[in-house]
């Protein structure tokens, strides 16, 4: 017990020590953390979810106004406006959400008078980096960290990181919250609150922050095009879940490719075109290596008793319209 509670007080002391060395090298770069606050319509599709009043962080990445956040926050948004840190509020439009990597895109209508965030190198950050994780707001917006693990990050909504950043203590304002290394430059955007079971210490209260170097190869495309040119990844409509070495199906999109092939809830995915699935990351893998959207996935499913092989014709997340919902509306889910 003694080694484990010094393991947690040697945690502790390099967090303390990274905010007062990682706040001095990144003190320039602190302005360009800004408040996003959302808007969307009362009947959208995520409003239940995400709520209608968003907030989210977001880092100003170059002089023509474009704000780099997380993108799931900015769904069906009808109002975005950016708050800097002289509290002036100026407004934006969505430029791209890039369901691969997570990221959001955002776009000032106006000049923002701060000076951008250069990019780092996430491939350098390795586990016990001392880091700077920086969020909008005044109280506790500046939180020193240290990175707990790099490791692969499966998400039951078709999402999979390979090298994922995982830094403790968490912060509460991790939405699109800025990770800074020791040289003030951005290594990651904040994703989520993710506990982590770290060896000799047990399970820790811990947030995932997305790669940097995931969108500099994207980012013309992003914002020249709103989407980047890499091709399609197959979407099913299946949100899944991990129990007891199982694959179970937690919940199917209405009007999905998973639903119109018969999947239901709690069904059991055994394999896919003949191959055996292990876990959730697996199960991603093998069905992008059949191609890119469009393309037929078969599928083996436990349904009760039965084995079933079924079809299920892929298509892209982001063409997706539930029935009778609006066409200006996303499709993208969490």
């Amino acid at each position: 017990m003694k080694l484990i509670y010094l393991k947690i007080l040697i945690v502790i002391l390099a967090t303390v020590a990274a905010t007062v060395h990682a706040q001095q090298a990144a003190e320039k770069s602190l302005d360009a953390v800004v408040e996003i606050r959302i808007s969307v319509p009362e009947n959208a599709r995520t409003a239940q979810r995400f709520g209608t009043k968003r907030v989210a962080s977001g880092v100003v990445i170059d002089k023509a106004g474009h704000v780099l956040t997380i993108g799931f926050q900015t769904i069906e948004a009808e109002k975005v406006e950016i708050v800097g840190k002289d509290h002036k509020t100026v407004t934006a439009t969505v430029v791209a959400y890039d369901r691969n990597t997570g990221f959001g895109l955002l776009r000032a209508t106006s000049p923002l008078q701060m000076n951008p965030m250069p990019f780092g190198s996430s491939s350098e950050v390795k586990q016990g980096d001392p880091v700077l994780a920086v969020s909008y707001g005044s109280a506790n917006a500046v939180q020193g960290a240290v990175v707990i693990a790099r490791k692969e990050f499966a998400g039951p909504w078709e999402y999979l990181l390979e090298n994922a950043i995982f830094t403790a203590p968490s912060i509460e304002r991790f939405s699109g919250a800025a990770l800074i290394n020791s040289d003030g430059h951005l290594v990651g955007i904040g994703y989520l609150f993710s506990p982590l079971t770290v060896a000799g210490i047990g399970v820790m209260p811990a947030n995932m922050f997305v790669p940097i170097d995931l969108l500099k190869p994207i980012l013309s495309d992003l914002k020249l095009s709103g989407s980047s040119k890499l091709p399609p990844r197959p979407w099913l409509g299946v949100r899944t879940a991990e129990l007891y070495g199982h694959l179970i199906v937690e919940r199917v999109r209405s009007g999905s490719p998973s639903e119109k092939a018969g999947i239901k809830a709690g069904d059991i995915i055994v394999a896919v075109n003949k191959q055996e699935v292990q876990g959730m990351a697996d199960f991603y893998r093998k069905v992008w290596a059949l191609g890119q959207a469009g393309v037929d996935v078969p599928l083996r499913i436990l349904q009760g008793v039965q084995f079933r092989d079924i079809v299920v014709h892929s298509t892209v997340a982001d063409q997706y319209r539930p029935p009778g919902q609006n066409e200006k509306q996303t499709s993208i889910e969490l």
